[in-house]
C-alpha cells in the first residue's frame, strides 16, 4: 500500500502515514516511526568493551608524563608574563590594576571585559527580576485562579520585564527590534502551511543580519534626517551586536510553527517530556501566538547571550513545567564561581591576550609560541563559558532549563565532531534541527558540513578570517569521517592496535582543531603563518613538534579511558 514518506526535522527518522503499518499507533493519526540506521560511531552506549586500564604499567607511564608536562605548560606562560621579562614593556600598557597578590590583570579582551566589568550590575538585575517575579506570582495567586500545573500565567510578567529591559539595553533602537520581530511573525502567520514560509524566513533574517552589520544598526538619521535626535537615545548595548542570537530564536519560532502546521514531528501524549521530546513535540496552533512569541524571543535571562532554546522547548517548560532541584541549581552556582576564579587566576598570572594583541612574541621559542596560542584558546573557552553559565544560571533560578553550552573542557576533546557537539552545544543542537537534518544529515555529510560551517562562520562575523576558519574546520573533519568509514569500531574495536591507531588519528585531529581555532578566534592567518614558520624552519621547532605529538598521543589515550570510565558509570554521551 502506498504511503506518504516524510522526514522529521529532529532526527534521522522517517514517518510513514499508512493505516496498514499502524498496528500500534505511537503518536496518533496512524503514524508509526521507523528509525534509519545510524553509523556505530554516532550511537551512545553505556557498555564498556574494556576493563579499567588506570593501574596498568602503560597508564602509570602516562601518569608520569602528566606530572612532568602539565606544570611546564603552566610555567611557560607565567614566566613570559613576569615583569622582568624583556618583552614585558611591549604589552604593559594593556594591563590593568588587579586584585590577586598585587598582580596586574590582563583585562584587554574587550568581549570578556564588557561582561567582567558589568557582573555587579547583572547580578542586581537578576535579583530585581526574581524579587518582582515572586511578587507577581503572589499577587496572581491571591487575585486570580492560577493553575499550579502550568506557568503560562507568567507570560504577562515576562513581557513587561523584557520590554523594560529591552528599552534599557537599546534605548530608541528597541523599536527597531520590535519591528523586525513583528515582520518575522507576519511571515510565519501569513505563509502557514506553504513552503514559502521557511524560504522567506531565512531570506528575511539573514538579510537583516547582514544589512544591520553593514549599516551599523540602521541609524534613524539614515531613514530621515528629522529622526536624527533618536540616535542620541541609544541604550547600554547596541541592538545589532547581539542580533545574531535573536535571529536564531526568530527562525526557530517560524520553523516550529511551519512544522506544527504540517504536523511534522511528535504529537503530544500528555505525559512529562524530556529535552528532545520538548523540542520536537509541536503545540496546538493557538499556542503560537504573538504574545508567546514575544515572551520567547525577548526572554530576559537568555536575551543577551543565550544559551539558545527552541520555541517548542521554551513553551513546553511554561505549559508543563519540570522540577529543577534547588540543590542542583546551587551546585551549578558553585561551579560557576569556580570558573570565574579560574579565569581570574589566568588573567592575573598569564598575560597571553595582551601578548597576542601586541604581537610581543618576537624572540620566543617554538614552545613559548605554542603555549601562548594554547592559553589564548583556553581564555576563549573560559570567556564564552562564563557568560553562558551566568545567563543559564539566571534561567535555572527562574525555573527554566536551557541546554548547557559547554559540556566538556576544551582540552578534553580528541574528535572534531565531538568537539563541535560539546562546544556551544545549544547552537549545535539548533544547527542540527534547523539546517543539518533538513539538508539531509548523514546522507549528504560532506555537503551539509561545508554549508553548516560556512553559515556558522558568517553568523559569527562577516570577515575572511572567520570564513577561513569555517572552511578549515570543514576540511579538517573529512579525515575523521574517512577514518571512521575505513576503520569502523564495530569491525576493529577489539583489536589490540585499534586504540593506538585512534590515538595517532587524535593527534592530527587536535593539531588541526587548534590550528583552525587559532586562525578563527585568536591570531588570524598572519599569526598562524608566523607560528608555523617558527615550528618548521628550525630543528628546535621540529623537535618541539615531535615532542608535542607524543604528549598529545598520551593525552588522547587518557581521554579514551576517561570515556570508557563514563560508560562504566552509565553516563551516555555522544561526544
Amino acid at each position: 500500500m502506498p504511503s506518504d514518506l516524510r522526514r522529521t526535522p529532529h532526527s534521522d527518522t522517517v514517518e510513514l502515514d499508512s493505516p496498514a503499518l499502524s498496528q500500534r499507533p505511537q503518536y496518533g493519526g496512524g503514524i508509526t516511526k521507523l528509525t534509519v540506521d545510524i553509523p556505530p560511531s554516532y550511537k551512545p552506549t553505556t557498555e564498556s568493551r574494556h576493563p579499567p586500564l588506570w593501574r596498568t604499567p602503560e597508564f602509570l607511564v602516562y601518569g608520569v608524563a602528566f606530572v612532568v608536562v602539565v606544570p611546564i605548560m603552566f610555567w611557560i606562560p607565567m614566566r613570559l608574563s613576569s615583569n622582568s621579562h624583556p618583552n614585558y614593556p611591549l604589552y604593559k600598557r594593556k594591563l590593568s590594576p588587579g586584585w590577586l597578590f598585587g598582580r596586574q590583570v590582563d583585562n584587554s579582551d574587550h568581549q570578556y571585559r564588557s561582561f567582567r566589568d558589568n557582573v555587579p550590575l547583572l547580578a542586581i538585575l537578576v535579583a530585581i527580576f526574581l524579587v518582582l517575579k515572586t511578587a507577581y506570582v503572589r499577587v496572581a495567586a491571591s487575585r486570580f485562579s492560577v493553575r499550579q500545573d502550568t506557568k503560562l500565567y507568567l507570560v504577562p510578567f515576562l513581557l513587561i520585564f523584557s520590554s523594560l529591559m529591552l528599552l534599557g539595553l537599546h534605548g530608541s533602537s528597541a523599536l527597531k527590534v520590535l519591528v523586525i520581530l513583528s515582520v518575522n511573525y507576519a511571515i510565519a502567520k501569513y505563509t502557514g502551511l506553504s513552503k514559502l514560509g521557511p524560504i522567506l524566513t531565512w531570506l528575511f533574517n539573514t538579510g537583516v543580519l547582514f544589512a544591520a552589520d553593514k549599516y551599523a544598526g540602521f541609524p534613524y538619521a539614515r531613514i530621515h534626517p528629522s529622526l536624527q535626535p533618536l540616535d542620541s537615545l541609544e541604550g547600554l548595548y547596541r541592538w545589532h551586536v547581539g542580533f545574531n542570537i535573536t535571529m536564531l530564536r526568530l527562525i526557530s519560532f517560524n520553523m516550529d510553527y511551519y512544522w506544527a502546521c504540517n504536523r511534522i514531528g511528535l504529537a503530544d501524549t500528555g505525559r512529562s517530556l524530556e529535552y528532545k521530546e520538548r523540542t520536537t513535540t509541536y503545540h496546538p496552533l493557538e499556542m503560537y501566538s504573538f504574545w508567546n512569541y514575544l515572551a520567547y524571543a525577548l526572554y530576559s535571562p537568555l536575551y543577551i547571550a543565550g544559551p539558545i532554546m527552541t520555541f517548542n522547548d521554551f513553551l513546553w517548560q511554561l505549559r508543563r513545567p519540570t522540577s529543577i532541584p534547588l540543590r542542583s541549581t546551587m551546585g551549578y552556582l558553585v561551579r560557576f564561581l569556580v570558573c570565574i576564579l579560574t579565569m581570574e587566576f589566568v588573567l592575573h598570572f598569564m598575560y597571553v591576550v595582551a601578548i597576542k594583541d601586541t604581537k610581543a612574541w618576537h624572540g620566543y621559542s617554538a614552545a613559548e609560541l605554542s603555549m601562548i596560542g594554547f592559553w589564548n584558546l583556553i581564555v576563549v573557552w573560559l570567556k564564552l563559558l562564563i557568560p553562558w553559565r551566568f545567563f543559564r544560571l539566571w534561567a535555572l533560578l527562574d525555573g527554566v532549563d536551557p541546554p548547557e553550552n559547554m559540556v566538556r573542557c576544551m582540552a578534553n576533546n580528541y574528535s572534531a565532531q565531538g568537539f563541535w557537539r560539546s562546544w556551544h552545544r545549544s547552537y549545535n543542537l539548533w544547527i542540527v534541527r534547523y539546517i543539518y537534518i533538513p539538508l539531509g544529515g548523514t546522507k549528504n555529510v560532506v555537503f551539509t558540513t561545508v554549508l553548516v560551517f560556512t553559515f556558522v562562520a558568517l553568523w559569527h562575523d562577516l570577515s575572511f578570517r572567520l570564513l577561513a576558519w569555517g572552511w578549515l574546520v570543514s576540511l579538517f573533519i573529512l579525515p575523521e569521517l574517512i577514518a571512521q568509514y575505513l576503520l569502523p569500531p564495530s569491525r576493529f574495536g577489539n583489536q589490540w592496535w585499534y586504540r593506538h591507531a585512534c590515538a595517532i588519528g587524535a593527534v592530527f585531529n587536535i593539531l588541526m582543531m587548534m590550528t583552525a581555532n587559532l586562525v578563527g578566534f585568536v591570531i588570524g592567518t598572519e599569526g598562524i603563518s608566523y607560528l608555523l614558520n617558527e615550528l618548521f624552519s628550525t630543528w628546535e621547532g621540529i623537535r618541539f613538534l615531535i615532542g608535542s605529538c607524543v604528549c598529545i598521543f598520551v593525552a588522547s589515550q587518557v581521554m579514551f579511558e576517561y570515556r570508557e570510565e563514563e560508560r562504566r558509570r552509565g553516563i551516555v554521551r555522544r561526544f
